[in-house]
């Protein structure tokens, strides 16, 4: 006979909470979107690591930062996750769910996410009442409920969440977030309430996100779990070694020739290399930087040719003092070109001091006629409006964009000049904002890198590109941001308003303009 313990069975060891939890996302979730939309979910070796990490912590986790760069599922895993607390193992009779973004658009992703991964589930769909209206999906069977929240903090209040996902949450500007507080705050009713926040890295030190960060990666509280996978600053930005640091799911679904085109955009243009850095690599690198490089816009000299008679839009950014009043003329050649003449205007009182202040040579420039003068310590706008006006007699102007900032002075120049309803008309309101200059630096770019631009290297125009600095919210859109840049930069605002309008203006002549 053999011995007793030759006889004993092997003991299968018991799946711990984090494996469990993995085993039932495999069984129940379905791919809710890309090319293996509708099959059964197989969790990467990253997004195990996140889960087992999660429920598997000794201490018990409250909260867990998982942060990498964007297109690596983050919504995805947190609608996996959603589902878990709402009608899967991690599920407490009658407790509530939430996410919480920073936009109404925000919220709706993951909810959407989260619905169409119970569509398409067939053992889901059986259990989880999905209400499009209200952002709502809920378990009858266990009353469980899940809503998606946006940053209207006064929502939160009186909500007792079991399970909480932050989404983006990096996209908090500053140490502190209403509707986090709110959620956090709430939750201390529950007897172990859980928080996933799921982002890619704010821009500062100073904003939450960075806070929270800075603070799990102490290990102070082993109940905070962190999962950050960022590139070090030291690796080449534009490396595979720096894009897989910060990207788990690089070799596995994400697009690589997306990135690797994104990468190579950052390296020809700088305004692109912040962003790039904390959207793709990961880094607390603030999305601000010089808009167009000296190689690329020298790129666009290019071959100025004489007027033919086609249509002209024009960005009109006005002055008081010490900036410069820039007029950009824009049209397009046959060829697919377009053609840039700029003018600038500046005091004649106090040129030579805002030379040495602004170390450019304003009075070489005058002198050469590249930059105008006016006479008095103020830019006269009788002047800009007569150059217009002159202009509007030789070319087919379609429309003039200005900043509304002294528009009515210059309204009033204009009518003095002699200017009459129907050029008044060609005047479009033009904003500086994200909303309005965000496409606008979008197409501007998109002509510069493609080099369909002519600036004929005129110096001011040349100064104020290499001053150009754009700023970023937490959307992503971009504006040029005159209290960043270290000189002037009206000229590429006026650029990027005509180039802008283009859009918008209709390119056909403009009927009846008359003179007074």
């Amino acid at each position: 006979m053999g011995s007793p313990r030759a006889r004993r069975k092997p003991v299968a060891a018991q799946p711990t909470r984090g494996e469990r939890n993995c085993a039932w996302i495999e069984e129940h979730c379905r791919v809710p979107e890309g090319r293996l939309v509708g099959q059964p979910v197989k969790l990467r070796a990253f997004q195990r690591q996140v889960i087992l990490g999660i429920y598997d912590n000794p201490s018990g986790t409250r909260r867990a930062i998982v942060s990498f760069g964007r297109k690596n599922a983050k919504t995805a895993l947190s609608a996996f996750l959603l589902l878990l607390h709402l009608c899967g193992p991690e599920a407490r009779p009658n407790s509530q769910l939430f996410s919480a973004a920073q936009s109404r658009e925000q919220a709706s992703i993951l909810f959407a996410l989260a619905a169409k991964t119970v569509r398409l589930s067939p053992s889901l769909s059986q259990y989880v009442l999905i209400r499009d209206t209200a952002k709502q999906l809920a378990c009858q069977e266990l009353g469980t409920l899940y809503r998606a929240l946006s940053a209207e903090a006064s929502t939160a209040y009186g909500l007792s969440p079991a399970f909480t996902v932050h989404d983006e949450l990096g996209q908090v500007r500053g140490p502190r977030s209403e509707l986090y507080e709110a959620l956090e705050t709430a939750a201390g009713a529950q007897e172990e309430p859980l928080s996933v926040i799921i982002s890619t890295q704010a821009p500062n030190a100073a904003d939450l996100l960075s806070m929270l960060i800075d603070d799990a990666a102490t290990g102070a509280d082993p109940r905070t779990r962190l999962f950050l996978f960022s590139a070090p600053m030291e690796f080449d930005p534009f490396s595979d070694e720096a894009i897989r640091a910060a990207n788990p799911a690089f070799d596995e679904f994400m697009n690589r020739n997306e990135v690797w085109q994104q990468a190579a955009e950052a390296k020809r243009m700088p305004a692109r290399e912040a962003a790039y850095r904390n959207l793709v690599l990961n880094q607390r690198v603030e999305a601000r930087s010089p808009f167009v490089s000296r190689a690329v816009w020298e790129e666009n000299r290019g071959v100025l040719v004489d007027y033919a008679g086609e249509p002209v839009w024009l960005g009109l950014d006005l002055s008081a003092v010490s900036d410069l009043t820039a007029l950009v003329a824009v049209w397009k050649t046959a060829a697919g070109t377009w053609q840039v003449r700029p003018f600038f205007w500046t005091p004649q009182v106090g040129i030579h001091d805002r030379a040495k202040r602004d170390r450019a040579p304003y009075d070489a420039w005058a002198k050469s006629a590249d930059l105008l003068t006016t006479p008095g310590a103020t830019v006269d706008y009788d002047f800009v409006a007569a150059r217009l006006l002159d202009l509007a007699s030789e070319w087919n102007i379609a429309a003039v964009a200005f900043d509304r900032w002294r528009i009515d002075a210059f309204k009033k120049a204009l009518s003095v000049a002699g200017a009459g309803d129907s050029f008044l008309e060609l005047l479009t309101a033009f904003g500086q904002g994200f909303q309005s200059m965000g496409p606008a630096l979008d197409a501007l770019e998109r002509e510069l890198l493609a080099r369909r631009i002519a600036h004929g290297g005129h110096p001011v125009l040349t100064m104020c590109a290499a001053n150009a600095v754009v700023q970023a919210d937490p959307a992503g859109n971009r504006k040029l941001a005159k209290d960043k840049s270290t000189g002037r930069i009206d000229g590429m605002v006026a650029l990027a308003m005509a180039i802008g309008i283009t859009s918008k203006a209709d390119a056909e002549p403009a009927p009846g303009i008359t003179f007074l």
